[in-house]
């Protein structure tokens, strides 16, 4: 089962409403396609690759993840983990770079006015002083307070527009909108700025909290997630059966009525899955490109960085979409001592999809081994409010959660008919935890 699929059933379920909740996962193991490999030999078995080299070390320090994703500091999911106190069974390390792509050459991505002042390499003097007051404005903007508006109103006035209005050239227009406030295409720029300005504060938000980038990433790799929401359902008495193939859903009268599973009826009034368990009621809205790269070195001109992101924006190589690659490593504990795990990814717009995430690759060169997947972008053709069966979109490319949070709210708020909030009247609260607790794990070392 999705990871997300996972955390919006325990937001649903006990945590949450005080529901009953049973996950049957066709999987061994929790987090479906999103899951992490370990030890090493098994995602060499998972591709059908011979090995693993003895210079990669021991098999069993490695955890790879299958689809990669950083957490925004201040983002959606992180709000979710502290008020679910989920937090209690995981340890985070902020990713110690954020970088964008320009002419052929990565460069630190400023979020800070000392950055934007003092590092940044990516702009001239003037572009400087233009961007850093469209990051204060952005910081100060408040619909409530028309002094902080300058009369700007984020539901007519276009991005493009708010751009022009603080003068931004090319450049700087390119970098703001694809690796701050993380837009996957140029559509961003005729659409309302509201949504813009809300990213690019998000983005510098989360960066003050935990410089050096506003990324975190769990030690031990993204499998943490789902085992911690295991471990949470479990403890207000949800049940897991792993491991479990699902023969047949049971409908009646058009709405679910029962899971068939081993020939096993386990009845269910709502039904919440990934799209893998119901082919049939969702559609291919594109593919998505994913290449796992092994390498001994960190990348290059990011500083000697042991984890990082970096973004390759659309129009730097006349593209509809970013490219994107995420690396982690031995700092995290999934990886050998002195070993990286880099991921390139992006939405598939030829037939020829490897050929499309090069310039990633000649990023990372020389390569130990690359694993090559491509996976159909799915989503449900209805609500489900009918059915009762709610189906979550598959991952798509990017490598940040704030997607699969926007999934969530969605699903949540077709199940229940209210929007997630996270108020103390919608949480059930346990005898181990504080209401709206902001306890989080972040290791510095």
């Amino acid at each position: 089962m999705a990871t997300h699929v996972l955390v919006l059933a325990d937001l649903l379920g006990s945590c949450w409403l005080g529901k009953k909740v049973l996950h049957i996962d066709n999987n061994p193991y929790y987090g479906g396609e999103s899951a992490s490999i370990s030890p090493l030999e098994e995602l060499f078995k998972k591709f059908k690759v011979p090995g693993p080299a003895k210079s990669m070390g021991r098999g069993k320090e490695w955890s790879i993840d299958l689809i990669p994703k950083f957490f925004l500091a201040n983002g959606e999911l992180v709000k979710v983990l502290v008020h679910t106190d989920v937090t209690r069974y995981l340890d985070f390390k902020v990713v110690e770079g954020s970088y964008v792509y320009k002419a052929g050459k990565v460069h630190k991505v400023p979020g800070t006015e000392e950055d934007v002042m003092h590092s940044s390499d990516l702009m001239g003097m003037f572009d400087k002083r233009r961007f850093r007051k469209l990051l204060l404005f952005a910081l100060n903007f408040d619909v409530r307070n028309p002094r902080t508006c300058q009369d700007v109103d984020p539901k007519k006035m276009t991005t493009r527009d708010l751009f022009s209005r603080f003068d931004l050239g090319g450049d700087v227009m390119e970098f703001t909108g694809h690796a701050i406030a993380l837009h996957s295409s140029e559509s961003y720029l005729d659409q309302p700025c509201g949504e813009t300005i809300r990213r690019i504060r998000l983005y510098s938000e989360s960066l003050s909290r935990h410089n050096p980038s506003p990324y975190l990433y769990p030690v031990y790799g993204l499998g943490e997630l789902p085992q911690g929401f295991a471990r949470l359902s479990a403890e207000y008495g949800g049940t897991f059966l792993l491991n479990r193939t699902v023969d047949e859903i049971v409908m009646d009268n058009g709405k679910v009525k029962a899971v068939k599973s081993e020939g096993k009826l386990f009845h269910c009034k709502q039904l919440i899955c990934d799209p893998s368990y119901v082919p049939n009621r969702v559609r291919k809205v594109g593919r998505v490109i994913r290449v796992i790269c092994l390498l001994n070195h960190p990348v290059k001109n990011t500083h000697e960085a042991h984890s990082c992101q970096i973004i390759i924006p659309q129009t730097q190589l006349n593209r509809k979409s970013d490219i994107y690659i995420s690396l982690v490593s031995h700092v995290h504990n999934v990886a050998s001592d002195g070993m990286y795990i880099a991921t390139v990814s992006t939405t598939a717009e030829t037939s020829d999809p490897e050929k499309e995430v090069q310039p990633g690759l000649e990023l990372l060169k020389p390569i130990m081994q690359k694993f090559v997947s491509i996976s159909h972008m799915l989503v449900p053709n209805e609500d489900g409010k009918k059915s009762q069966i709610f189906v979550s979109r598959s991952y798509d490319a990017i490598n940040h959660f704030e997607a699969e949070c926007e999934d969530i709210k969605d699903m949540y708020q077709r199940i229940t008919g209210a929007a997630l909030r996270f108020g103390g009247s919608q949480r059930h609260q346990s005898h181990n935890s504080d209401d709206d607790r902001e306890t989080f794990n972040i290791r510095t070392k």
